[in-house]
């Protein structure tokens, strides 16, 4: 603010001597220039009137002649008769305008600050949602565990209904064997009348709590034999046993591990008496085993009872024992 008035106590005197230097030869000129005149007159007033109001300096004519000199009254007399002669207006005062003051290094540092507290503000609400989140997170967390274990519960009881229903089913055969078909000691079976392959219908009697007839020894091949002839006739057809030969060709096994050491292969009839023997094999009965390693699986024929060796992947009928 000071430098602002030094620079009007500067400046203001030499425009306004400027001023009344150019109204004295003004006076000289009036007759030639007439109307060009009055507008610089008007342009200079106009021009005064806003280096005053940059510079804040009240509109007083009196003090803007701080010399005193008679010329400079004589001047503004001349001008003021003239203002007079046009209708004695005077100009309004304009309102003082304040400039706006610079900004300062404290003024710097307070806006600073005030972001700063700002931000602060906005951190804390993070930090806050933050740890609403968290709160949230281990909420959710604590009921999934709890899912979890209630997850793990119910496996635990599903597992328990399945073993349970294993055993019920696997009881259920059984008993079904046992009463619906043939008993000798301690053995019962049971024929199926439907087709599958020798492994599915081991897998089928094993679900049901036995496996495929294993006969031991020829009392049991006898009770076996009269049970699927009565239960096919007058039809003759090729039922599972529970005999392979798939480990090692030639080395028949129980489907329990135990090596066979009873066996009823089919033979091919005798030639009649007094007929001369044929080398050649009968073609529609020939004997038994002659798969080779393409025919693993053993089935029994349900009319006489005899063994034939056939492919494991046919689908046959299949004849279970349980134990009694």
């Amino acid at each position: 603010m000071r430098a602002a008035w030094l620079l009007g106590a500067l400046v203001v005197p030499q425009l306004l001597g400027f001023s009344h230097g150019a109204r004295g030869a003004e006076r000289e000129w009036e007759g030639g220039w007439g109307g060009a005149q009055e507008e610089e007159r008007e342009r200079e007033a106009l021009m005064l009137k806003h280096l005053q109001e940059a510079l804040g300096l009240p509109a007083r004519r009196g003090d803007q002649n701080p010399e005193g000199n008679s010329e400079g009254r004589g001047a503004w007399a001349t001008e003021e008769d003239g203002q007079g002669e046009e209708g004695e207006e005077e100009p309004t005062p304009t309102p003082h305008v304040s400039p706006s003051p610079s900004p300062t290094p404290e003024d710097a540092i307070t806006y600073i600050l005030g972001r700063l507290a700002g931000l602060d503000a906005g951190l804390h609400q993070v930090h806050v949602r933050l740890h609403a989140l968290d709160t949230r997170v281990a909420e959710l967390t604590r009921g999934l565990r709890q899912l979890r274990e209630v997850a793990g519960d119910t496996r635990d009881a599903v597992q328990a209904l399945q073993e349970a229903q294993s055993r019920a089913e696997r009881e259920h055969g059984r008993l079904e064997g046992c009463l619906k078909g043939a008993r000798l000691g301690h053995k019962c079976f049971l024929l199926s009348r439907d087709f599958e392959a020798q492994a599915a219908a081991q897998a089928r009697c094993v679900a049901r709590g036995g496996s495929l007839a294993q006969p031991a020894d020829s009392r049991q091949m006898e009770t076996l034999t009269r049970y699927l002839r009565a239960a096919l006739a007058p039809y003759n057809w090729p039922v599972w046993l529970g005999v392979h030969d798939r480990r090692a060709e030639g080395l028949y096994l129980f489907e329990n591990g135990q090596r066979v050491s009873f066996f009823a292969w089919h033979r091919a009839p005798s030639p009649e008496p007094g007929a001369r023997p044929s080398a050649a094999p009968h073609p529609l009965s020939p004997n038994q085993p002659n798969g080779g390693v393409l025919e693993n699986c053993v089935a029994q024929a349900s009319d006489d009872g005899s063994w034939w060796d056939h492919d494991c992947d046919r689908r046959l009928y299949y004849v279970c024992e349980f134990p009694y």
